[in-house]
């Protein structure tokens, strides 16, 4: 197993309660229900780290976790639940969007995709906003333990729009939870690390 010591630091609900420390974070963001959290629990090898529900929409603070010596993932709230309220929505919208925008130590962003939907607008929209503020972009297929051998070329074809071929994960079976490690840390975190020195 790649070397991924994690273990949670802090919850926050703005940018001024966010962790003041000088690594560079990954963003694991996604539709509600697409696995985030269970995903998280696979990467890190520990059960019950994040905590998982059937329910959607659970996450509603920016949740941070330290990474081996000098990384963070940041666990984003899930986007696209229809029975928050609107008060509730707009308020997690507004965090999500400043932390995304003005977040100096954030360095790349994981979409997190169920495979059987592929990337719809919000998707799009979110690897857009990363991309234009300089971050990168890491497509992940979810829940790829329930997609057969023979529709693997089909849900490939569904992430052209993303422009780059996702990362197909389960963290179920622990099929490409190496990979994703892996790409997690090999993020460039050299401008991320010069902002977060710089404050």
């Amino acid at each position: 197993m790649i070397p991924f010591t994690t273990e949670f630091v802090a919850s926050a609900f703005t940018l001024d309660g966010c962790p003041r420390w000088k690594r560079a974070e990954v963003a694991l963001a996604g539709r509600s229900n697409v696995g985030k959290s269970s995903l998280l629990n696979a990467l890190a090898g520990v059960k019950g780290l994040a905590r998982t529900s059937k329910t959607p929409g659970r996450t509603r603070a920016l949740n941070f976790f330290s990474v081996n010596d000098t990384l963070a993932l940041c666990d984003l709230p899930g986007f696209g639940y229809a029975k928050m309220s609107h008060k509730d929505a707009a308020k997690i919208a507004s965090m999500m969007h400043e932390y995304i925008h003005d977040r100096t130590n954030l360095a790349a962003i994981a979409i997190l995709i169920d495979w059987r939907r592929g990337p719809q607008q919000d998707e799009l929209d979110l690897a857009a906003m990363a991309t234009e503020r300089g971050l990168e972009v890491i497509p992940v297929a979810t829940k790829c333990d329930k997609l057969r051998r023979s529709e693997r070329a089909a849900a490939l074809k569904r992430f052209d729009s993303m422009g780059e071929a996702p990362i197909f994960c389960s963290a179920t079976s622990g099929e490409g939870i190496d990979d994703l490690r892996r790409r997690i840390l090999a993020v460039d975190r050299t401008d991320a690390a010069k902002r977060a020195e710089a404050r």
